[in-house]
């Protein structure tokens, strides 16, 4: 399994301005073949930060997913209204609760 953890950081006008493209892009991409997981949050400490979670089956899904129109239509609007993004990749295998 593939995990994508991404802290992206900006001001509130442009999230809001970017919010319509985030939601079809979370709303496709959970249809894509290999996708298991993919969602954004806004952080709660910090309004100006917006958490994004992927979780795919594998690395081929992930790096067919970074060519889907969806995605172009994103980087797009994201070049109108420029936001910090940070993310990590993650090879890894679910494990029970340690607990």
């Amino acid at each position: 399994m593939i995990v994508v953890n991404a802290k992206a950081k900006a001001n509130k006008n442009n999230f809001i301005k970017l919010k319509n493209i985030i939601n079809k892009l979370e709303q496709e991409t959970r249809k894509e073949k290999g996708c298991i997981d993919y969602s954004f949050s806004i952080d709660i400490n910090d309004e100006n930060v917006l958490r994004i979670t992927e979780l795919w089956e594998d690395l081929k899904s992930l790096q067919n997913h970074l060519k889907a129109k969806h995605v172009d239509d994103f980087r797009s609007e994201m070049e109108k209204n420029p936001i910090e993004i940070q993310a990590h990749f993650y090879e890894a295998h679910e494990i029970t609760y340690p607990g």
